[in-house]
């Protein structure tokens, strides 16, 4: 496990030289391992060193993890989110990354248990308008946050989005504004707002310049994929 603590430090340290770049406090950029694929002892070892949140794209992968550690780990469900699965992420997780239709707080509303908080929640942007990926147009941001700031068990925490990969550098940037500039205006429609989740391994340091607080770390988390 020594190349994971390897990996984690050397994340911090992009981490802590993009926040320098952009004037930002290191601590203001939240790093998210991305587990899919994951055993389940890699993750107890970053339980080990501390990691406390997992983002899982798989619901059917997540439910083995989820029932084999600590109930006091935070799951972010970061994948498109099917209607007849969402009940287990009303009860089990603690983050939706993945928000993109009203069909879906209403059900996430309904089967929340009124024992635990409220689900934290982000509407997912398709930014790049890419017709594989899901979100809602920037255009429809508004509307959907409505529907989920009057939601009694959830809280709006604000947006995500997935670029696509084959972008340039200059587009993805283009992209990451236009991302931080939805955010802002959403934080003065409901001040909680204060998560803008997006930037991958590859991209960090662009998403961290563009006012990213939460980045999803995969592969230059854990390593390649084995599969």
């Amino acid at each position: 496990m020594q190349a994971l603590e390897h990996n984690i430090q050397s994340l911090k340290q992009r981490i802590k030289s993009a926040c320098n770049l952009a004037n930002r406090d290191e601590d203001s950029v939240y790093l998210l391992p991305v587990s899919k694929t994951r055993s389940i002892f890699e993750l107890q070892h970053c339980i080990d060193l501390g990691f406390k949140q997992f983002g899982e794209n798989y619901l059917n992968e997540a439910k083995v993890k989820i029932e084999a550690l600590p109930e006091s780990i935070e799951w972010h469900f970061i994948g498109p989110l099917q209607s007849n699965k969402s009940r287990y992420i009303a009860e089990r997780f603690s983050w939706l990354q993945s928000l993109d239709r009203a069909k879906l707080v209403t059900r996430l509303n309904t089967q929340r248990p009124a024992e635990l908080p409220p689900l934290n929640v982000l509407i997912q942007v398709n930014i790049s308008q890419d017709p594989n990926k899901s979100g809602v147009e920037l255009k429809h941001i508004t509307t959907l946050a409505a529907e989920v700031a009057q939601a009694e068990r959830l809280s709006l925490r604000g947006l995500m989005t997935i670029t696509q990969q084959d972008l340039t550098t200059e587009q993805k940037a283009a992209e990451f504004q236009t991302m931080q500039q939805a955010f802002t205006q959403l934080q003065q429609l409901y001040p909680s707002c204060d998560t803008l989740s997006m930037g991958m391994s590859g991209d960090l340091e662009l998403a961290i310049q563009h006012g990213a607080s939460m980045i999803r770390i995969g592969s230059d988390f854990f390593g390649p994929r084995n599969n």
